[in-house]
C-alpha cells in the first residue's frame, strides 16, 4: 500500500450517537420548536380583535350561508354586490364558519394556519437549497417574528394566504431546478441531471400564481420575473426545453386563476351580484383598473381619499421613493431586516459567482432577490393607494435571504469577505433598528440602546471570524442573531398583544411623526395612536390619512370607543335595541337594512346574521344599485330599514347613486335614532312613493 492510498472511512454504525442522526434529529427538534412558538405567537388571545376587517368577515358569513355568495364573494348571502377582491382568500373562512359557526376564532384561525405553513414551508426551501437546517430555521424565524407578518396572520385580509400560495410556488420552482439524486437509478452518473419530470414542479408553481391572482389579484404576479429568470438561468434542460416548460407553467397559471374570471365574466349579470369596486360590473375592469394598474399610477375610478391620478401618492398614501419602505410607520413593519438582506444577497452572488450555471444556492438568491427588488420597487413607486400592511409580501423574501445569505457566510468565513459581510450586516442591522425603535420612545425605551451596544460589540467580535475558537464563534454568532432579531421580535410580540380593528391595520407601536405612508393603523376601536395604529396623534376612526381630525368618525362616538354606524374604514357596532329592531320580521324581507358602504352594512349584518345591503360597495362609489333599482326594491318590500350615516366624501369619478339614494330616502321616509343610529323605516313612506319619485 503507496503513501498516497486513500482508506474509505469506516461506515457510521447506525446508532443514536451517530452524528448524522444527532444532526437530523437536532433539526426537528428546532424545527417543532419554531413552529409550536410560531403557533402561540399567532393563536394567542386571537379573538381579541373581533371581527378584525368585519368588509371580509361579514363575506365570510354570507358565503356561509349562501354557496352563491361563497362562489362570488358576495357582501351578503342574498348577493346585492361583492367584495372588491377575487374570493379565495374569504373560501376557507367561510368553510371554517359554516362547520363551526359565526366567530371570531373561525374567521380568524385559518389566517394564523396560513403563518404557520408559510413558515414551515420557507424553512423547508430554505434548508433545500442550502443544505443547512440552520439556514432553514433562521429563515423561518425571521418571517415569524417580521412585524407585519405577525399582524397579517392574526388578521383577515387576503395577504395571508397571499403569502402561503408565493411561498409554496417559490418552492416548486425551485424543486424543478434540483437535480436528480446520485442514488436514483435513471441518473446516469450525470449530477446535471434534472429531477425527474421537472415541468410537473413548474406547472404547480404556476397553478399556486394563479391560486394567489385569486387571492389578491395583480399583486400574485409580482414574483413572475423572478421564477421566469432563475428557471431560464439555472434550469437543467436546455435551452428550448426550458422555455417550453414556462410556457407550461404560464398555461398552467392561466388555468388555475382565469377559470373564476371567466365564469364570471361570462355569467348572466341579471343572475349574480355586481362586482364590488367595478363601475361597469365588470371582474375585468376590477382586476385592470381600480385593483390593477390604477394602484400603480393613483388613477383608481370610484376610490375615496385617494392622491389622485399621477398624483405621486398625494397626501393620502404617502410619498413615493426609494425610502419608502424605510419611513413613518412603514420601517417599523418590514425594515428591520432589509439592508442586511440586501447586503447578503450581494455577498452570497459573489460567493456564488465561480459555482455551475445550475447552482441551486445561487438559484435561490436570484429567485429570492428578484421577488424581493421586483415588489419592493413597485411598493415603493406606486402612486395609486397603499397601506403598510402590502410589505407582509417582502418578509419571505427578505428571510430567505437572510438565511441563505448567513449560510455562505458561515462556509466562507475564513476569508476576509465573509468577516467584513458578517460585520457590515450585523452593525448595519444594529443600527436600523436602534432608528426604528428611536420613533417608538415610550415603547421599551432601554431596548434600542442594548440593541446598538451589544449589536455593535457583536460585529467588532466577528472581526476576528476567522480566528474565534469555535465556542467563542457560536456564542458570537448566537448573541449577533439575537441582537438582529430582538427589535422585530419586541414589534411582533406587542402587534399579537394587541387588538386590531379595521381596514388599515399597522403592526407594533405608535410611531411619532410617521405621518401619511401606509395609512392609519387599526388600534382597539379603529386606527392610528392607538396601539397597534402608526400615529403620534390619533385621528377618527374610520378617517383617512390627510382629513380633519373627527372626520368619517361616528357621530357621538369618540375615537377608539365602539358603537356608531360604521363608516369608511371601520364597521358598524349596533347596540342590542338596533339588532333587536332588525331581526323583526327578518324573514319577510330579503335584505333587513341597507346601509350605504361595505363596513357600514357588514357590522349590522355580523351581529343580526341576515343581508345587509351595501350600497355602492367599499368605497360607496359603486353603481349598485342605482336609485331606480333601489326604489324598486322598496316598492317590492325587499328592503326593511335603510340605515342612514355620514357619507364618505367625494370620490375619484365614481358613481353618486349612493348619495341619490340617501337624498331620496330622506325625502320620502320618516326619520327615527335607535341606538344612536338614524334609522329609516321602508315600509312606511311619509306619502305616495310615486309621488316623490319612486318606483309605483
Amino acid at each position: 500500500m503507496t503513501a498516497t492510498t486513500v482508506l474509505p472511512e469506516p461506515r457510521q454504525p447506525d446508532t443514536a450517537a451517530s452524528p448524522a442522526r444527532w444532526s437530523g434529529r437536532t433539526h426537528r427538534l428546532g424545527l417543532a420548536a419554531l413552529l409550536t412558538a410560531t403557533a402561540v405567537l399567532y393563536l394567542w388571545g386571537l379573538d381579541a380583535s373581533g371581527w378584525a376587517n368585519t368588509f371580509y368577515s361579514a363575506a365570510a358569513q354570507a358565503g356561509s350561508e349562501s354557496w352563491t355568495a361563497f362562489f362570488f364573494g358576495s357582501s351578503d348571502a342574498a348577493n346585492s354586490i361583492t367584495v372588491d377582491k377575487t374570493p379565495l382568500s374569504l373560501w376557507p373562512m367561510a368553510l371554517a364558519v359554516r362547520l363551526f359557526g359565526l366567530s371570531s376564532w373561525s374567521i380568524l384561525v385559518p389566517q394564523a394556519i396560513a403563518g404557520v405553513l408559510s413558515v414551515w414551508l420557507l424553512s423547508a426551501t430554505v434548508r433545500r437549497c442550502t443544505g443547512s437546517g440552520g439556514a432553514g430555521l433562521l429563515a423561518g424565524a425571521a418571517l415569524a417574528l417580521t412585524p407585519v407578518a405577525a399582524l397579517m396572520f392574526r388578521f383577515n385580509n387576503p395577504d395571508a394566504l397571499l403569502v402561503l400560495l408565493l411561498v409554496a410556488s417559490a418552492y416548486a420552482v425551485l424543486r424543478a431546478l434540483e437535480p436528480r439524486a446520485a442514488d436514483d437509478p435513471g441518473n446516469p452518473g450525470n449530477p446535471d441531471v434534472p429531477a425527474r419530470h421537472p415541468v410537473r414542479w413548474l406547472a404547480l408553481a404556476g397553478a399556486l400564481v394563479g391560486l394567489a391572482f385569486l387571492t389578491k389579484m395583480l399583486q400574485a404576479f409580482l414574483v413572475l420575473p423572478a421564477f421566469a429568470l432563475v428557471y431560464l438561468m439555472a434550469g437543467r434542460a436546455t435551452v428550448p426545453t426550458r422555455l417550453g416548460h414556462l410556457l407550461v407553467a404560464f398555461g398552467s397559471m392561466v388555468l388555475a386563476g382565469g377559470w373564476w374570471v371567466a365564469i364570471v365574466e361570462l355569467w348572466p349579470a341579471a343572475s349574480r351580484p355586481y362586482i364590488g369596486g367595478s363601475q361597469h360590473d365588470s371582474i375585468i375592469e376590477l382586476t385592470l383598473g381600480y385593483n390593477g394598474f390604477g394602484r400603480l399610477n393613483g388613477n383608481e375610478t370610484g376610490a375615496v381619499g385617494g392622491g389622485g391620478p399621477g398624483g405621486g401618492g398625494g397626501p393620502s398614501w404617502g410619498e413615493t421613493g426609494l425610502g419608502r419602505m424605510f419611513s413613518g410607520e412603514i420601517g417599523g413593519q418590514i425594515a428591520w431586516l432589509l439592508p442586511a438582506a440586501l447586503i447578503l444577497l450581494v455577498a452570497g452572488l459573489w460567493f456564488t459567482r465561480s459555482r455551475a450555471r445550475s447552482d441551486l444556492t445561487r438559484a435561490a438568491l436570484v429567485l429570492w432577490g428578484g421577488w424581493l427588488l421586483v415588489t419592493g420597487l413597485t411598493f415603493s413607486l406606486m402612486a395609486g393607494i397603499f397601506h403598510a400592511y402590502y410589505t407582509v409580501a417582502l418578509a419571505p423574501a427578505i428571510a430567505a435571504l437572510v438565511g441563505i445569505g448567513a449560510a455562505l457566510v458561515w462556509q466562507h468565513r475564513h476569508t476576509a469577505t465573509a468577516t467584513g459581510v458578517a460585520v457590515l450586516s450585523v452593525a448595519t442591522t444594529a443600527f436600523t433598528a436602534f432608528v426604528l425603535l428611536g420613533r417608538s420612545p415610550e415603547f421599551v425605551p432601554w431596548l434600542r440602546w442594548v440593541v446598538l451596544v451589544v449589536g455593535l460589540l457583536a460585529a467588532a467580535a466577528l472581526l476576528a471570524l476567522s480566528w474565534l475558537p469555535r465556542r467563542a464563534l457560536l456564542a458570537t454568532v448566537a448573541v449577533a442573531l439575537v441582537v438582529a432579531l430582538a427589535g422585530p421580535a419586541a414589534y411582533a410580540v406587542q402587534t399579537a398583544s394587541t387588538p386590531h380593528v379595521g381596514s388599515m391595520p399597522t403592526a407594533g407601536p405608535s410611531v411619532v411623526g410617521g405621518g401619511p405612508g401606509g395609512g392609519p393603523g387599526g388600534g382597539p376601536g379603529g386606527p392610528g395612536g392607538a396601539p397597534g395604529g402608526g400615529f403620534g396623534a390619533p385621528p377618527g376612526q374610520g378617517q383617512l390619512p390627510g382629513q380633519p381630525p373627527g372626520q368619517g368618525q361616528s357621530p357621538g362616538q369618540a375615537p377608539g370607543q365602539g358603537g356608531g354606524p360604521g363608516g369608511l374604514l371601520h364597521g358598524s357596532e349596533p347596540g342590542e335595541e338596533l339588532t333587536a329592531l332588525l331581526e323583526q320580521d327578518a324573514e319577510d324581507h330579503t335584505w333587513v337594512a341597507a346601509a350605504v358602504g361595505s363596513n357600514s352594512a357588514a357590522g349590522y349584518q355580523l351581529a343580526t346574521e341576515e343581508p345587509v345591503m351595501a350600497i355602492g360597495g367599499f368605497n360607496g362609489s359603486d353603481p349598485s344599485p342605482t336609485l331606480t333599482e333601489f326604489q324598486q326594491l322598496v316598492a317590492d318590500g325587499e328592503i326593511h330599514y335603510f340605515i342612514g350615516g355620514d357619507g364618505f366624501g367625494p370620490s375619484m369619478g365614481g358613481s353618486q347613486a349612493s348619495s341619490e339614494i340617501s337624498a331620496w330616502v330622506e325625502q320620502a321616509f320618516t326619520p327615527t335614532t335607535v341606538d344612536g343610529v338614524t334609522v329609516y323605516d321602508l315600509t312606511s313612506p311619509t306619502s305616495d312613493l310615486g309621488e316623490l319619485g319612486g318606483a309605483a
